[in-house]
């Protein structure tokens, strides 16, 4: 199929672009491909695109739903970059396409950072510049100087009087002593209305001179010193002596202007990294700004549905509970209205419970929910273990979805979106693999609410660590949170831990196999849920010291974890008493779900890594 790649920024006339690259497609089809971009000066850390992303994204799926005649998609991320040149550069070695339509930067002389003749002598596919564009009633000037380039040029030609509707105007000219150009046989053959004008003398004096009665005109970029970056004197003179819409034309010829396998422009210098940055940090930024979502992207439920459908995924909700009497029928009910029954974007729910003392599971029940007691589950095969991550490794195998998504049942402000913003990437981008949701978790005190002071375990133990230890997750705003989903394929290949380590463990598992652009996160807005005392947390926070510590042992940053201790010593405080008391927290690890051959005997199929197939345009 025919592709033709439309990078666009928010400065961009995105919708005047999009018109004039749907012309531009061949009369049996194609497709255009949107690309978001974001550019961050020197100075600032790439991480600050995280914002205007969401923002462009959000702005291109608009503009491709307004449009549906259009066959547009909008390309799987959007490329932060302090030089977009290089962005498109990259994104064209990654995915070749046949044409690129790209605007002139104001006041012209670079196209996105890039001095123009770089552009027009590296990009290795059909090529066509924008600069101002036109409306209807225009009158288009096209000189007409043969070369490689004519094809393309009477193409644009025919894609603009699609546009305004007004003939277009062939200019020939010759210098004095040439032969003058015969255009009788072309002007039979091109599709568009056309008036022919021959005229002799300079080129550049005749083409400015009568582009006074059009309002647009079309170059060529046949340059004589292409190859070595130097503007034609034709093109450069035009473009700094008139101010009208100029689109600049150059059809590619293999093997003579592609841009070498690795190479960078010759004049544009790679990438500085702000007051000294690494490249490690210059990652974890960049990770941060293009695979941060908010949740009211994908609040189009209907949009969803239809991706969910195309890509034949089914997706499983799980819940797993522990005495949570008092908010599981809320989170079950307003979650199976809203995304069951009123859209059908989840396949089944189902409650892990941990064998409950109170009427979680009758609840549950009531409302039509199925109930797994998580040590009953593979009880023969694989005995049982306490604890929150022993309940979610079991749920991979009484859950029948390609997808499975979890969330806490203790949710008091529970909606939606704690839902629909940990799945929407997931079926939006093919190639993310685990999703955490984030969110502002405030601490209720005794006489008043923080905001923000919930995460305590996290910004206290975590993410510390993570940033000395596991930098590449440092962009990860709450790598404990419960609210995550995943793919199947990627879940059954790594180990869960069976207690409060299990999140730790997950984030640090899926990025050693599967690399940090295959993780995401989506923010969730607020969370609100009864918080733990300090005494219970410094039990999790030792948990998760114990997680971290058998990964850095594996990477051969730690001595193996074998003797470490698993116990505790905790302060006990009584009226008229106070001692240690000891309690022994361990975390013990579960292999990978598809090495269980229970498992693989009911999953054959995911067992064997199925990819998802890519979602279309809208």
């Amino acid at each position: 199929m025919y592709r033709l790649l439309l990078p666009v920024r928010k400065e961009d006339p995105q919708a005047d672009l999009l018109a004039l690259a749907s012309h531009l497609l061949p009369a049996d089809g194609g497709l255009i491909e949107l690309m978001g971009m974001v550019s961050v000066p020197e100075d600032r850390s790439l991480s600050e695109g995280a914002l205007p992303a969401q923002d462009i994204r959000d702005r291109l799926m608009t503009l491709a739903r307004s449009l549906p005649a259009i066959p547009v998609r909008v390309k799987p991320c959007v490329r932060v970059s302090r030089l977009p040149w290089l962005a498109v550069m990259e994104e064209l070695r990654d995915d070749p396409v046949d044409l690129v339509l790209l605007p002139l930067d104001p006041p012209g002389g670079t196209v996105l950072g890039a001095p123009l003749a770089e552009v027009l002598s590296r990009v290795p596919c059909d090529l066509v510049i924008a600069r101002g564009m036109v409306h209807r009633y225009d009158r288009v000037l096209l000189p007409i100087r043969g070369g490689p380039h004519l094809g393309l040029m009477l193409r644009l030609a025919g894609a603009l009087y699609q546009i305004t509707g007004e003939q277009v105007t062939l200019l020939a000219v010759t210098r004095e002593g040439a032969q003058p150009t015969s255009l009788s046989r072309l002007v039979e053959r091109v599709p568009f209305k056309s008036r022919v004008i021959t005229q002799v003398g300079d080129p550049v004096r005749i083409i400015r001179n009568t582009a006074t009665n059009h309002h647009a005109l079309i170059l060529g970029a046949t340059l004589p010193r292409l190859e070595s970056g130097a503007l034609g004197r034709v093109p450069a003179e035009l473009l700094g002596q008139t101010s009208l819409p100029v689109f600049m034309v150059r059809a590619f010829r293999p093997g003579g202007t592609a841009i070498a396998e690795g190479e960078a422009p010759a004049t544009v210098a790679a990438e500085p990294p702000p007051g000294g940055a690494s490249p490690l940090s210059e990652q974890v930024d960049r990770w941060f700004a293009t695979n941060t979502f908010h949740w009211t992207e994908f609040q189009d439920l209907t949009q969803l549905v239809r991706w969910k459908e195309e890509q034949k995924q089914k997706i499983s909700l799980v819940l797993p509970a522990l005495n949570e009497e008092a908010t599981i029928g809320q989170v079950i009910s307003s979650i199976k209205v809203a995304l069951q029954e009123e859209h059908p974007l989840l396949d089944e729910i189902i409650v892990m419970d941990s064998n409950s003392t109170d009427r979680t599971r009758e609840v549950a029940a009531d409302l039509g929910v199925p109930v797994y007691i998580h040590p009953q589950v593979l009880a023969d095969e694989v005995g049982s273990l306490s604890g929150k991550g022993e309940a979610l490794w079991k749920s991979l195998y009484v859950a029948r979805g390609d997808i499975i998504a979890w969330i806490d049942t203790d949710i008091v402000n529970i909606h939606p979106r704690f839902v629909i913003g940990i799945l929407g990437p997931l079926l939006r981008w093919p190639r993310i693999q685990y999703v955490k949701g984030f969110y502002q978790r405030p601490l209720n005190t005794r006489d008043r609410v923080q905001v923000s002071g919930g995460g305590r375990v996290t910004e206290l133990l975590a993410r510390p660590i993570i940033n000395l230890f596991f930098p590449e997750l440092s962009g990860i705003v709450q790598p404990l949170s419960g609210e995550y989903a995943g793919r199947r394929c990627a879940l059954e290949q790594v180990p869960f831990f069976a207690g409060y380590g299990v999140e730790a463990g997950l984030l640090v598992d899926l990025l050693r196999r599967y690399g940090l652009g295959a993780i995401a996160q989506s923010n969730l807005e607020m969370r609100t849920h009864r918080n733990q005392p300090l005494a219970s947390l410094s039990k999790m926070a030792f948990a998760i010291l114990q997680v971290f510590s058998s990964r850095l042992a594996i990477a051969g940053q730690a001595p193996p974890p074998e003797g470490a201790q698993r116990t505790m010593k905790t302060i006990l405080y009584e009226p008229g008493h106070f001692c240690l008391a000891e309690a022994e927290v361990s975390e013990q690890e579960r292999p990978p779900m598809a090495t269980v051959p229970a498992y693989r005997e009911r999953f054959p199929c995911a067992a064997e890594g199925d990819a998802p197939v890519e979602p279309p345009s809208s």
